[in-house]
């Protein structure tokens, strides 16, 4: 593997230590110089002297053995073999769940050694951090949370040369105390320094403490022929003193060792999410005794930072908008200088009198975060970042393909290994696993991509089989962890819905005029059904539209649209009536997002016509000023709360239908009805055929146009689904 010398970087001599860590050693020799020289100083000369004995990385000799082998980036990535060893029946793989992998069990599945071989689905990440790593760039991943960003940085890690690891050391400044020197010394030499200085430290202590005893015995004797014993026992009393405090001196010179890479066998990774300013920039202890002669050297109170510990290594720094503003700004000067002097970050503190002289902070930094990690970044940070490296965002599916499905086999066995303590999945449980990805996706032939919430149904699952002393992990224990590891949410929501089923406040029989089932979501896997209702009033003044329920931006912007087709096709005068639309138990969260729509429309023209709701029937959609029913999200988990609830009927968007993937329990429960347009919505929801049938009829003429020149395709096309 290259390393790419960055052009920012100082120059380096010949032993490949930077030149202004050469220049601080030989400035604290002439200091050192000042003073008496010790055995053990030109001892600590001498490891100067001694070459590397780290060996220069040469790729072509690396071998195949073992785990502490380094590879070369070229062995890496997208190439990397998917089922090395198992026998892969590629005639039926399209249509075998685990991609035609001929397998008993996940213990048949060869688990990759390196992180970056584990990752799955990440692709494009995966492949920018491979360059990344081999030009030393910086990377900023967005994405969902659970989809690989952490992984892929400790990948980073691995794919690093190990060859320019250093020890940091932290020298006494004889000149000024609170301006500790900075050594940089080869990883493993630090180690044989300190101890060097401890054991000359420890033989001159032994010196003194022989000198002190015989000068105290003398004194002692003197005054016992004197007989001015207690004059003695003063004086003995001072010269103990004079001795401890004074051998406090010896014990300064002993260095600090703040970065120890003597036993690193790849490069430093340092996760630093969520630290504060000291434990990321480094900081310096208080000393409560700062005088008497009982203070704390100030080169033993520096502590590093993470940005510190991670020199020649790789700095993971996640919800990285949540680090303060001028954290922030350190940050990146840390960044574009390579090197960070370390002070107190307390102002209250003895520390932050003391400031060390630059210490090496030569770090490949991974930031990453949500979407909204983006808005409370520091924008110069960001183009840090992003002029000297990559930005990539993380994917939350995957097309489903035999490979991936095979890939997916792997990753439960990555999570079995690495678990250690549970029992290996049958092939039907691993099927079941990969049905339930495809579940998770909301999407047609697709695969999730969230391996943290998957790999917690594999520890469940595992948790089960376990408890009960089996050999495997079956596809029944995989059955029964999914009704254990149900969300917050989907507890709430099953809990709201049998709550509502005590009180009668949930419909599903009969007609019910200005009364609809909506559909809606909670959190990100859990639908429950939401019942709106629709009231006609005379108005007092202008008519107008009112809607409770604690609705969000996106909700009343949805209601006003709704609005303006109801004008467009009612025969009554709006402008004297006032619309009253309420969202039945929204509860404090309010209702957010447009998909309620279809809903809040039929349960207005309903009330305006007089024509009842078949109230077996839920609903959900958006819709368009003219009438276009179009896609939103949750389909799946709305229709199983619709099925929960005892409805028969569930109308959905047709540019849905591609995405419902509901349970097998739930299927023969619930008929879904997919519809493209408003006079398709009420055609099935409305009831009383001779008013129903005039009512569709009038409709279709006004949206007939719109749909014939193919505005649901144009609109269904790119736009993300909303909720």
């Amino acid at each position: 593997m290259s390393n790419d010398t960055n052009v920012d970087d100082p120059p380096e001599d010949a032993t490949g230590t930077p030149a202004r860590e050469d220049e601080s050693h030989e400035q604290t020799q002439d200091q050192e110089r000042q003073g008496d020289r010790s055995p053990l100083e030109e001892e600590g000369d001498r490891h100067d002297d001694v070459d590397d004995p780290i060996e220069e990385f040469d790729p072509e000799s690396v071998s195949d053995d073992g785990d502490d082998d380094i590879e070369t980036v070229e062995d890496l990535g997208s190439d990397v073999e998917v089922d090395p060893g198992v026998e892969v029946d590629e005639e039926n793989a399209e249509d075998d769940l685990l991609g035609g992998l001929k397998i008993d069990t996940t213990e048949d599945i060869e688990v990759p050694d390196r992180l970056v071989d584990q990752v799955i689905g990440q692709d494009e990440a995966r492949d920018i951090i491979i360059k990344a790593a081999k030009q030393r760039r910086h990377v900023m991943m967005i994405g969902s949370p659970g989809t690989g960003k952490s992984m892929l940085a400790k990948a980073m890690s691995q794919l690093l040369p190990q060859e320019d690891l250093q020890d940091v050391l932290v020298y006494h400044n004889p000149d000024d105390g609170n301006a500790p020197k900075v050594r940089t010394v080869p990883a493993g030499k630090g180690e044989q320094i300190i101890d060097a200085h401890k054991e000359e430290a420890r033989k001159r202590n032994q010196m003194r403490s022989i000198l002190m005893w015989i000068i105290i015995a003398i004194i002692v004797g003197y005054a016992i022929l004197t007989a001015s014993i207690l004059l003695g026992i003063l004086a003995a009393g001072i010269v103990w003193l004079i001795f401890r405090y004074t051998s406090r001196g010896t014990d300064a010179m002993v260095p600090n060792m703040i970065v120890d890479n003597g036993d690193q066998r790849t490069a430093p990774f340092e996760d630093a999410t969520g630290a504060h300013a000291g434990a990321l920039l480094g900081d310096v202890r208080h000393d409560p005794f700062q005088s008497g002669g009982m203070e704390t050297p100030s080169h033993d109170r520096v502590e590093p930072g993470s940005i510190h510990k991670s020199n020649k290594g790789v700095l993971f720094v996640d919800e990285i908008n949540t680090l303060d503003v001028r954290t922030q700004q350190k940050l990146m000067t840390a960044i574009q200088e390579g090197e960070f002097s370390i002070t107190g970050q307390s102002e209250r503190s003895s520390g932050a009198m003391v400031q060390t002289e630059p210490v090496p902070c030569d770090f490949v930094m991974i930031a990453a975060g949500n979407l909204d990690a983006m808005e409370n970044m520091h924008p110069a940070l960001r183009n840090r970042i992003k002029g000297y490296g990559y930005e990539v965002y993380m994917e939350d599916t995957i097309e489903d393909t035999p490979e991936m499905r095979r890939k997916y086999a792997r990753f439960v066995a990555q999570e079995v290994e690495r678990d250690g303590r549970l029992p290996h999945f049958t092939r039907d449980a691993v099927e079941e696993l990969i049905l339930e990805a495809k579940r998770r996706s909301g999407r047609k032939n697709h695969l999730t991509l969230h391996f943290r919430t998957l790999g917690g149904l594999v520890r469940v699952a595992g948790d089960i089989a376990r408890s009960e002393d089996r050999e495997f992990t079956t596809r029944e224990d995989v059955l029964q962890a999914k009704g254990r590891s149900r969300s917050i949410e989907q507890q709430l929501a099953d809990d709201y819905i049998e709550r509502r089923k005590d009180y009668e406040l949930q419909v599903a029989e009969g007609g019910v005029e200005g009364r609809v089932n909506g559909l809606a979501v909670m959190g990100e896997d859990s639908g429950i059904m939401l019942p709106v209702m629709a009231e006609i009033a005379p108005a007092q003044g202008q008519g107008q539209v009112i809607a409770t329920g604690q609705l969000k931006e996106m909700a009343e912007e949805s209601v006003q649209n709704v609005s303006a087709i109801i004008k467009k096709f009612s025969d009554v005068n709006l402008s004297e009536k006032d619309i009253h639309i309420q969202f039945v138990q929204a509860g404090q969260q309010g209702v957010d997002g447009d998909s309620a729509s279809i809903t809040v429309a039929t349960a207005v023209i309903s009330a305006l016509e007089d024509i009842p709701v078949d109230q077996t029937v839920a609903m959900t959609g958006s819709l368009s000023v003219r009438g276009d029913v179009l896609p939103v999200g949750g389909v799946t988990h709305k229709i199983e709360a619709a099925a929960k609830a005892g409805c028969d009927t569930v109308i959905i968007p047709k540019a849905n239908e591609q995405d419902v993937m509901i349970e097998d329990e739930y299927e023969e429960m619930v008929d879904i009805v997919p519809c493209s347009n408003i006079s398709e919505v009420l055609d099935v929801a409305l009831m009383g055929e001779p008013k129903k049938d005039s009512l569709v009829d009038r409709l279709k003429s006004i949206t007939g146009s719109a749909l014939d020149h193919g505005a649901v395709g144009s609109t269904s096309g790119s736009n993300p689904s909303p909720q």
